[in-house]
C-alpha cells in the first residue's frame, strides 16, 4: 500500500480531491472534489444506493435474511427544528472535550494527545504530540528542544514507561505541549459542541438559532410516519437517505478522513423489536461483504463489536468496519463504517420527549414559554401491524457509512505499482489505480494510434457511442505508451484503440488495466463487451 504523501499527491495531480479555497490558503477541514473524484464518489453512491435501495429485493433471497423486506428513500433538509436535537440528544451530548494551548495558541481534543514522561538534566516532563503514525517522533523532537539536547547528546535522555493517553494525566503542571516551549501551558479539559449553529430568518436573533445537520439519520424518524402513510409498506421496512452532514470538529486531519462538511450514506432499518438481534447481525454481515464484492482488500477490513463503554447514548449494540488506512501505524484501523442496534430510542424521543438512563420520558426545567425544554413532538409514532393488529415502537438498525471515508478507502486500497514496458520497450514503473470498474471514474478510454489516416475519426465514432452508456474518454494526444499510463492512473479499466488494421476490417485493440492483456475484437461489439465487465 501506498503512504499518505503519495496517495495526497496522486489525487491533487489527478484531479481526484483539491483543497478547499486554495487559492486563498485553503479551509482547513473542507475539500472539494474535482473531475475524476466527483465521478468516483457518485458511482461509489449510486453502488450503495443500486445495492442497498433499488436491488433490495435481490438481497432478501440470499442465505442468510430473515424475512422479506421493503427499501425505499427519503433527501430531508439540512437545517430542521432545533427541538429536533434536543430530543435527540446531540445538544447536550454531541460534544468532544478540548484543551487549549497558551503557548501555542492551539487548541487540540482531550483525548487525540499522548505523551511519556521523560527526563534530562535534571528535569523531567510529560512531553506528549498528536496521536498518529508519527506521534513517537514528534515527541522526541519536543524533548530535544525542551530538555536543550542535541542530537550526540540522545543518551542523556531518559524515557519512562510506555506512550498513554493525556487523559489519564491528572495535572497538567508538568505537561509539555505538543507545540509549547514551557511546562503547564494546557488547559483543563472542556466541553466543545460539535454542530455548526447558524440562524434562520432575517432577525437573526436567539430565538432564530438553529444547527446544521451532525448526521442524516434524524431527518429519516422525523418522516417515519409520512413514508408509511404514503407508501403502505409494512415493517420490516429500510429507509434510505445519502446526503451531507457537518460536524465542527476541533482537529480535522488524515486528509478527507476526518473533516468538517462530510456526506454520509445511511438506512435506518425499521422492524420488530423481538427480530432487531437478528436484523443487526444481518445488516452487520451485509454491509461487511458489499466492501469486498466492490474490491476492498479482505486483509484490510475488519468487523469490531463495540465494547459496552464505547456505545452510543442511543446504542445497544454497535459494530465498526474498520479499514487499515495508510496514515495510521501498522495494526491500527480508522471506521470506515458503524451499524448500530439504535432500539426504540429515536421514535420514543421524537415521541415524548428527552429520555433518562432507563429510557423513561424526563421531567426538567420549564423554558421561557412555560414549557418543558425537552418535550418530544407528541405525536404518536409507534406501528400497528394491519395483519396481526399489534402496535409496537419499532426497533431500528442504523448502518451508516460515510461516502468519503469510503471514496478515500477505495483509492487508497486501488493504489499499486508494477513494472510495465514503455513506447520504447523498457520497463519502467506503473501507478495504477485498480478501481473495480463498477466505481472506476472513467469506465474506458478511446486512442487513435495517430492522429491521420482516417484513425481519429472511427475513434471518436466509438467514443461517441460508449458515451451514450458510460463516461469515457478521448485521447490523441502523445505516444500511446504514454497515454496509457495516463489512464492507469485514473483507474481507467479499458482502453480501445484504434490502429491501421482498424480501418481494413473495423477490428479495435482492447487493453485489460490489471492484466495488461489484449484483445482484439469488432467495433460494433465495443460497448456490449464493457458492459458485460461493468454491469456483469
Amino acid at each position: 500500500m501506498a503512504n499518505m504523501e503519495q496517495i495526497v499527491s496522486l489525487c491533487k495531480r489527478r484531479g481526484f480531491l483539491f483543497q478547499s479555497s486554495e487559492i486563498y490558503g485553503g479551509l482547513n477541514g473542507f475539500w472539494d472534489y474535482g473531475p475524476l473524484g466527483v465521478e468516483l464518489k457518485r458511482n461509489i453512491k449510486e453502488a450503495w444506493w443500486q445495492d442497498m435501495v433499488v436491488r433490495h429485493d435481490d438481497l432478501s433471497q440470499l442465505p442468510g435474511t430473515p424475512s422479506p423486506y421493503s427499501m425505499t428513500g427519503v433527501d430531508t433538509t439540512i437545517i430542521v427544528h432545533p427541538q429536533v436535537w434536543k430530543c435527540s440528544g446531540h445538544y447536550d451530548l454531541f460534544h468532544d472535550f478540548m484543551v487549549d494551548c497558551r503557548d501555542s495558541k492551539r487548541r487540540y481534543r482531550h483525548d487525540q494527545i499522548v505523551g511519556r514522561w521523560a527526563d534530562a538534566k535534571g528535569k523531567r516532563a510529560f512531553v506528549t504530540a498528536q496521536a498518529g503514525d508519527e506521534a513517537e517522533q514528534q515527541m522526541e523532537r519536543q524533548a530535544m528542544k525542551f530538555f536543550n539536547l542535541r542530537a550526540k547528546n540522545i543518551e542523556e535522555l531518559n524515557w519512562e514507561g510506555t506512550t498513554i493517553c493525556l487523559t489519564e494525566i491528572a495535572s497538567f503542571e508538568e505537561v509539555l505541549g505538543p507545540e509549547a516551549k514551557a511546562l503547564g501551558t494546557l488547559t483543563p479539559p472542556r466541553e466543545f459542541n460539535l454542530m455548526f449553529k447558524t440562524t434562520v430568518g432575517a432577525l437573526g436573533g436567539e430565538e432564530d438559532a438553529a444547527f446544521l445537520r451532525p448526521e442524516t439519520a434524524q431527518g429519516i424518524f422525523l418522516n417515519f410516519k409520512n413514508v408509511l402513510d404514503s407508501t403502505r409498506f409494512r415493517l420490516p421496512l429500510g429507509i434510505a437517505q445519502t446526503g451531507k452532514s457537518f460536524r465542527n470538529e476541533i482537529t480535522p486531519r488524515n486528509f478527507t478522513f476526518r473533516s468538517r462538511e462530510f456526506e454520509q450514506m445511511e438506512i435506518e432499518f425499521f422492524c420488530h423489536p423481538n427480530e432487531s438481534a437478528e436484523w443487526y447481525r444481518y445488516w452487520r454481515d451485509r454491509r461487511l461483504s458489499w466492501y469486498h464484492e466492490l474490491g476492498i482488500s479482505p486483509e484490510r477490513l475488519r468487523l469490531r463489536e463495540h465494547h459496552e463503554d464505547e456505545l452510543s447514548h442511543y446504542s445497544t449494540g454497535t459494530a465498526d468496519i474498520e479499514y487499515a488506512f495508510p496514515f495510521l501505524a501498522a495494526g491500527e484501523y480508522g471506521e470506515l463504517e458503524g451499524i448500530a442496534h439504535r432500539g426504540d430510542f429515536d421514535l420514543r424521543s421524537h415521541s415524548e420527549g428527552k429520555l433518562d438512563e432507563k429510557r423513561r420520558p424526563l421531567e426538567v426545567e420549564l423554558g421561557p414559554d412555560g414549557k418543558p425544554k425537552w418535550r418530544g413532538s407528541g405525536k404518536d409514532l409507534s406501528y400497528r401491524d394491519d395483519l396481526t393488529n399489534e402496535k409496537y415502537i419499532p426497533h431500528v438498525i442504523e448502518p451508516s457509512a460515510g461516502a468519503d471515508r469510503a471514496t478515500l478507502a477505495f483509492i487508497c486500497d486501488a493504489y499499486y505499482e508494477d513494472e510495465a514496458p514503455d513506447d520504447e520497450g523498457k520497463m519502467q514503473t506503473r501507478t495504477v489505480l485498480k478501481f473495480h470498474p463498477r466505481i472506476a471514474p472513467i469506465k474506458a478510454a478511446v486512442f487513435p494510434l495517430v492522429k491521420k489516416d482516417g484513425m481519429p475519426e472511427m475513434a471518436k465514432e466509438i467514443y461517441l457511442e460508449l458515451k451514450k452508456r458510460f463516461n469515457v474518454f478521448y485521447d490523441e494526444k502523445g505516444a500511446v505508451g504514454r497515454r496509457y499510463r495516463r489512464q492507469d492512473e485514473a483507474g481507467t479499466p479499458y482502453c480501445i484503440t484504434v490502429d491501421g488494421q482498424s480501418l481494413l476490417d473495423k477490428t479495435v485493440t482492447i487493453r485489460d488495466r490489471d492484466s495488461l492483456e489484449q484483445v482484439r475484437l469488432p467495433a460494433s461489439e465495443c460497448l456490449a463487451w464493457i458492459s458485460e465487465r461493468i454491469l456483469g
